[in-house]
């Protein structure tokens, strides 16, 4: 008996794959509805890579015009969100070599408080700049990783299709850039977050 250890194979009845049908049939409602469901994820990942809203804009915008010419490539293999963010994941990194610009992050916490005081404020403005500069001292290829799992949620094996590397190079990278902002975070007096 075979097993099916795909990550995550759609059914028919998956409402991805019929919208992902729907792009490969040049359905422009369809493209309108991927954009209401996913645009604000693919805007925020985007925004991460490129640090520039005007330039996470134009990344989406050619990226919703290479899933448009592309849709018939989806073959529903994994889920449709991983594939979208690859196709923006690459189109950052090719805007960047464009711009010669490096491609960096706003990876920032969030601290929970009603009405937090000035001096919290100051505080968690503080961190955020010193998290912010501390991932940007890692290299794009560890930042995106960190994005992909942490932020987009996205599986280890998921992860490895958007940046198109085997599971292994995921799994390491992983945990370079954990061990890296650890250490960079406790020389800078802050403690680790988890």
């Amino acid at each position: 008996m075979l097993v099916d250890l795909t990550v995550h194979t759609m059914t028919y009845d998956d409402p991805d794959l019929a919208l992902a049908r729907r792009l490969a049939a040049g359905d422009e409602a369809a493209l309108r509805e991927l954009y209401a469901a996913y645009g604000q994820r693919l805007y925020a990942y985007a925004l991460r890579l490129t640090d520039d809203p005007a330039q996470a804009d134009d990344v989406v915008q050619d990226a919703l015009v290479a899933v448009w010419k592309s849709a018939r490539a989806f073959r529903g293999e994994g889920r449709l969100l991983a594939w979208l963010l690859g196709i923006v994941h690459h189109t950052a990194l090719k805007a960047a070599r464009r711009r010669s610009a490096p491609i960096t992050e706003h990876m920032e916490e969030t601290l929970a408080a009603a009405s937090p005081s000035p001096e919290q404020q100051a505080e968690h403005q503080d961190q955020s700049v010193r998290l912010r500069a501390a991932l940007r001292s890692l290299s794009p290829e560890h930042r995106a990783v960190l994005e992909l799992v942490f932020y987009q949620g996205l599986s280890l094996e998921e992860a490895a299709q958007v940046c198109r590397v085997p599971l292994g190079t995921v799994k390491s990278r992983l945990s370079y850039a954990r061990n890296h902002l650890r250490g960079v975070l406790t020389r800078q007096g802050l403690e680790e977050t988890r």
